[in-house]
């Protein structure tokens, strides 16, 4: 089984499978799956792009739309998780994960499925210590205050993720793991981002519930990106156990976003994407759990009186295995629940949740609530359905609740939030790299960002204005005169 790795892809959905194209013919191999890293930006249409914490100047639709409309169909399986710049109004339609598109499926805030006898994590979003211990509590119309919090890891995802027991292979996460710069070539990294130093230093570069879970899960493999460059690393564990992590970079000309992983034949299975049984029975198990106040939550742990381990029994497993028809996730559940991309209509800001038959689904099968629902509810606004056939949206009546909570309507708090990471251009020279130091490929086949690179403090840089930090993705537009669909692309997979 072969997988192709992407970092950020930052809406650039063609240039990476024009990518994947170039490797399969160049190397004459065949790549099962891809696995994007967050910041996937599945933007459908204008409206998405109000959708999205980036400035409006930077607001490109870029070429997702093409495989939501049908325009194109992905010509691989694709997954992803999400970063910290994508539509989360269209997002927040799948907490549980589901189709964006024909053959691209999002895992959820968090999730666990498998491919094949491939397991594959993952955690969507980054780390704010403000807003972890929160409940679920935004939902379109976004204040530009909740517009970033949505993407915020909750503590609620973190501690279902900490109740798997069974070996996950592959973990995905957009920040690192905090603390796995020791792990690695720390002086090779900081010589390309020496305004990484402070945070290193101080144990801040990184996330804490990342961290937290890389020690716990042990998964052979841990991807991450987010911070724009590509750093390798293991992490070893009890029992002569390692984690392999690698960060990769954005998609971008001449940048190491892509990589190639060959795992044995005993991965191959069927080669199907399926449910995964006990995080079903995690999801089940811990429903009760949900809050959608704007307040610290609490969790149970140690020395409570309730229960605080919901590993699944095998009857629990069994009684959601029983539940499904069959545990494979189906393309034919996608639906569209958003009008196609039309460069004629003007933007206009998401007002009212869309209500997804793929999450209606999934929470009549487990018995489970969709927190938007739940925030609906308790508000007492009324979900909406999307209409195919006259491309519109009519009001939903009931919202489909299915547990106990009793909940007062969410409170949208102060619009003090601090703002996101930014990144910058750089070039980097890894082992593990695309781009080989003896490469044989003319130098012409790339041109090399535009972006001049400039090195800032790392306060300066990282916790800045989105707008900083979207800057250094202008040269990444679909129109970018470095797109490498005139020329071969220089790149090379490599085993990890």
């Amino acid at each position: 089984m072969k997988i192709a790795v992407e970092g950020c892809a930052h809406g650039e959905l063609e240039t990476i499978y024009e990518c994947i194209e170039f490797l399969q013919e160049e190397q004459n191999v065949k790549i099962d799956l891809l696995i994007c890293c967050g910041d996937f930006q599945s933007v459908r249409n204008n409206d998405d792009l109000r959708g999205m914490a980036v400035p409006e100047k930077y607001q490109s639709i870029c070429t997702f739309y093409k495989y939501y409309s049908g325009e194109k169909v992905a010509p691989i399986l694709t997954l992803f998780i999400g970063g910290n710049h994508e539509a989360s109004n269209y997002l927040q339609e799948l907490p549980y994960g589901g189709w964006v598109a024909p053959n691209i499926y999002y895992l959820g805030r968090a999730g666990v499925v498998r491919f094949g006898n491939l397991r594959i994590g993952g955690l969507s979003g980054i780390f704010k210590g403000h807003d972890y211990l929160q409940g679920l509590w935004e939902c379109p119309p976004y204040t530009q205050s909740s517009l970033r919090s949505v993407y915020h890891i909750r503590a609620l995802d973190v501690y279902r993720l900490s109740q798997v027991k069974t070996k996950i292979d592959v973990m995905l996460s957009h920040d690192w793991p905090r603390g796995i710069t020791n792990y690695g070539d720390r002086n090779e990294l900081l010589r390309r981002k020496p305004f990484f130093r402070e945070d290193i230093e101080s144990n801040r570069l990184g996330s804490p519930p990342a961290e937290k879970l890389i020690h716990e899960l042990k998964p052979k493999y841990w991807f991450a990106a987010h911070l724009h460059c590509q750093f390798a690393a293991v992490v070893g564990h009890e029992n002569d156990e390692e984690t392999k992590f690698l960060a990769l970079d954005k998609c971008l000309p001449k940048r190491r976003h892509l990589q190639i992983l060959d795992l044995p034949s005993n991965y191959n299975g069927d080669m199907l994407l399926k449910y995964d049984s006990e995080w079903l029975a995690i999801l089940k198990n811990t429903n009760h759990l949900l809050s959608v106040k704007n307040i610290n939550c609490h969790l149970p742990g140690p020395g409570s009186d309730e229960r605080y381990d919901f590993t699944p029994t095998p009857d629990e497993i069994q009684a959601v295995e029983k539940a499904f028809e069959s545990l494979v996730i189906s393309n034919d559940s996608f639906v569209k629940t958003a009008q196609d991309y039309n460069p004629n209509k003007p933007k206009c800001t998401p007002t009212e949740p869309i209500l997804n038959p793929q999450t209606v689904y999934l929470c009549e099968k487990l018995g489970i609530d969709d927190p938007v629902q739940v925030v609906m509810a308790r508000a007492g606004r009324t979900m909406k359905i999307f209409s195919p056939d006259c491309n519109d949206t009519q009001t939903e009546n009931t919202p489909n609740k299915c547990g106990k909570l009793s909940l007062p309507a969410p409170v949208t708090p102060s619009e003090n939030q601090s703002e996101e990471i930014s990144q910058e251009n750089s070039t980097i020279s890894l082992e593990l790299s695309y781009t080989p130091e003896n490469s044989n490929y003319s130098s012409n086949c790339m041109t090399p960002p535009s972006a001049k690179k400039v090195f800032k403090r790392r306060n300066l840089a990282l916790y800045t204005s989105e707008e900083c930090e979207q800057g250094s993705d202008k040269s990444s537009s679909p129109a970018s005169s470095d797109s490498p669909r005139s020329s071969k692309l220089p790149y090379k997979s490599n085993e990890l």
